[in-house]
């Protein structure tokens, strides 16, 4: 097994300078040009820590916990576990991820994860909203995903909703649509609010008026179905932006109904970019795609940079499909989502 010391001595610097860079405590301490020749030379001679014997040395284990209520049971939003592992291997660490039902799990889980010594945690949920943190996460260093702290003492990632739909809609617009509806949710929660408002704002910077007759705020199956079905009726839209991809089908079904033809007749742009949504369509949704991968990667770095009081200027980070904001971004940090061109607006 390869040691410090050896590093030590293929690089001409001391122990104490190995020690640093390899438990990344390097930052302004040692010239990044040194460090960087460290890291190289750890690499190349196969060197790995123990991460029992750093754990007692420094009281770190350098576990991570990842709590989920319905996450892990929901398939497109497990880019957020995917995003989240793939930060913590790349800056040393191990998630730990359980999932929770609610209330009457949570505590318990938790309180496994404490039982692993984990260094920090994050909390999130199935789709964005205002969440209560359980007072026994109160003490550790904590990070929301795809969730905003309703108390205010904990930083969060989540989608620009506003964004999302400012972007959907400005596309629609550009496409020439006349009569623009929103199908969005009634279920209150902040991506309805924000999409709602950004939906109003771009038609209002194009000069357009808002008419909540163009609006229909449904849940799902008959009842969305006959909601929206009335919308085409009595507004005659030319254009659709939907909440989500699942929403968008009610369009796609009414407009198959009149003999419309969606990306010539009707456009439609949906949220999600759902796999079995906007890849079966036909023709193919136009989607805003979600942040999953990138918000699972922001909040480890988060995490990550509370736990060792540093602010990872040094990582190295992946490509994703939406830019990653800086870590000291305002809280909640927000994501600026990507529209997805596919075949469902018309050119």
């Amino acid at each position: 097994m390869t040691t410090m010391k050896e590093i030590a001595e293929q690089t001409g610097v001391s122990v104490s300078t190995v020690s640093l860079v390899l438990n990344n405590r390097d930052a302004g301490r040692v010239k990044p040009r040194i460090a960087a020749r460290v890291r190289e030379t750890a690499q190349r001679l196969g060197y790995t820590s123990n991460p029992l014997a750093r754990s007692l040395r420094t009281g770190k284990t350098r576990i991570l916990g990842f709590i989920s209520e319905e996450i892990a049971t929901t398939p497109y939003a497990g880019g957020i576990i995917l995003g989240a592992q793939d930060a913590a291997s790349a800056l040393g660490y191990m998630l730990l991820t359980v999932n929770t039902d609610g209330a009457t799990n949570e505590d318990d889980e938790i309180a496994t994860l404490k039982r692993y010594g984990v260094d920090g945690f994050m909390y999130a949920k199935m789709s964005n909203r205002y969440a209560d943190v359980p007072d026994s996460l109160g003490d550790y260093p904590l990070v929301l995903v795809d969730a905003t702290d309703r108390a205010g003492q904990f930083p969060s990632i989540e989608p620009d909703e506003f964004r999302i739909a400012y972007d959907a809609t400005a596309r629609l617009i550009g496409a020439g649509c006349e009569r623009i509806a929103y199908v969005g949710c009634s279920e209150p929660m902040i991506a309805q609010d924000g999409r709602l408002e950004g939906y109003r704002r771009a038609l209002e910077d194009a000069g357009r008026d808002y008419d909540d007759r163009l609006v229909a705020n449904v849940l799902n199956n008959g009842p969305a179905l006959r909601d929206v079905s009335d919308l085409f009726d009595r507004a005659c839209p030319d254009g659709f932006f939907c909440f989500n991809d699942a929403r968008a089908w009610y369009v796609y079904e009414c407009a198959a109904r009149r003999g419309l033809t969606i990306g010539k007749d009707v456009s439609v742009v949906g949220v999600d970019n759902h796999r079995v949504f906007a890849e079966t369509f036909y023709p193919q949704l136009t989607t805003v795609e979600l942040p999953h991968y990138e918000m699972g990667y922001w909040a480890t770095c988060k995490l990550v940079s509370m736990i060792e009081q540093r602010d990872l200027h040094d990582l190295a980070l992946p490509r994703t499909t939406a830019p990653l904001p800086p870590l000291d971004a305002p809280i909640p940090a927000k994501i600026h989502c990507t529209l997805i061109e596919k075949e469902s607006v018309r050119g």
